[in-house]
């Protein structure tokens, strides 16, 4: 991983050099470096990333939340997923790009339009995980416990949702990457602060190419870390797994 991010950047270097170009097309590795450390050191990232993290995280969990119910409902009958898995699967396949601005004019520009884009780009993969997982629980794991008198919620807190685990914590892998988009997004669509705002910023009426680079650094960043939190929370659950 440090040999490929390594050579990524001597790639970059080189292109750099090699095409003379100036830091307004394509600005330099270290260049961007010291753009970043600047503008965190100058508060400029640091307001905009915090914006764009407290978006992610209740669009995250009001998503998760959402998902999990609705994989629970499409896993215990067939005649939900029947009657529900068009419209959810049409939900998802209709681009956020192109949600995104309708959902920012009926529910204004602040933050509950921005968490609720969020929330409905991470929501389907969580959904179909948790669904997924409960399927594939193993049906004498569920007999046992009825024959010792496990009430339905018993069963489901105690024997179907740690068995699927796995796929549910798998969802929210992707759920929480998605929700960084979802996020970038929904700034784009309307947004006084956040990550994508500041990118508008940094190419239009800034015109700080590095500044905009620095940026997506950062949010490849913010990725890279709440996935890897899920991962840590996941081994942690599920110490087995590697």
């Amino acid at each position: 991983m440090v040999f490929a991010a390594a050579l990524f950047v001597l790639v970059w270097q080189a292109v750099v050099m090699l095409g003379d170009y100036p830091p307004f097309i394509l600005p330099g590795p270290l260049t961007v470096l010291d753009r970043f450390v600047s503008g965190w050191l100058d508060g400029i990232i640091g307001r905009h990333a915090l914006t764009t993290l407290s978006e992610v995280l209740l669009g995250l969990a009001v998503g998760g939340f959402a998902g999990l119910l609705t994989g629970l409902v499409l896993a215990r009958s067939r005649l939900a997923e029947r009657m529900l898995s068009p419209y959810i699967v049409a939900a998802q396949a209709t681009p956020i790009l192109a949600l995104a601005p309708l959902i920012a004019l009926w529910f204004g520009t602040g933050l509950a339009s921005r968490v609720l884009i969020c929330a409905l780009i991470c929501f389907f993969p969580i959904a179909v995980g948790t669904m997924v997982g409960i399927r594939s629980v193993d049906p004498r794991l569920v007999e046992m416990g009825r024959s010792l008198r496990a009430t339905r919620w018993q069963s489901l807190s105690r024997i179907e949702v740690p068995s699927a685990l796995p796929q549910i914590l798998g969802g929210f892998r992707i759920g929480v990457t998605l929700a960084v988009v979802g996020a970038i997004v929904a700034e784009w669509a309307g947004g006084e602060q956040g990550l994508g705002v500041l990118i508008n910023l940094s190419r239009g009426s800034m015109f700080d190419i590095p500044l905009m680079f620095a940026t997506l650094f950062t949010i490849a960043l913010l990725g890279v870390a709440l996935y890897l939190i899920v991962v840590a929370v996941e081994r942690r659950l599920i110490p087995t797994r590697t």
